[in-house]
């Protein structure tokens, strides 16, 4: 797993499903901490327009740019949806929150030649 992280850390574009304009949710922290860190962040919310300056998107779909990894914060559920979603836009790195994976999530990734970090925070590397 060390060095899935250290791919996943040596990345530049990252989007943050579950991005959030409240302060004490992790998608805001998260968010916060990857853009502190140097790394271009899209926040996906569909019930955000703006996250502190930038422009949020309602899926991984509508952001204008292909990214690197897909940094996810929201329940498993929709982290099975959203795995489905990165297959089909070729993108080949997840990373579920602690509390956002599933065993069908992790597995769909693993089956489908998508990295998959989980079990880790983003932010305690």
């Amino acid at each position: 797993m060390e060095k899935l992280i250290k791919d996943f850390l040596a990345q530049k574009v990252f989007a943050v499903v579950g991005a959030s304009s409240n302060e004490k949710k992790y998608g805001n922290i998260i968010f916060k901490n990857l853009v502190s860190r140097g790394y271009k962040v899209y926040p996906v919310n569909p019930r955000l327009d703006m996250l502190d300056g930038v422009k949020a998107y309602p899926s991984v779909s509508a952001i204008p740019e292909k990214v690197d990894v897909v940094d996810v914060v929201v329940p498993p559920n929709l982290t099975e949806e959203l795995v489905k979603e990165c297959k089909k836009l070729g993108i080949t790195r997840v990373w579920m929150q602690p509390g956002a994976e599933s065993d069908a999530a992790v597995k769909y990734c693993k089956d489908n030649g998508i990295g998959v970090i989980y079990g880790a925070c983003v932010m305690m590397n």
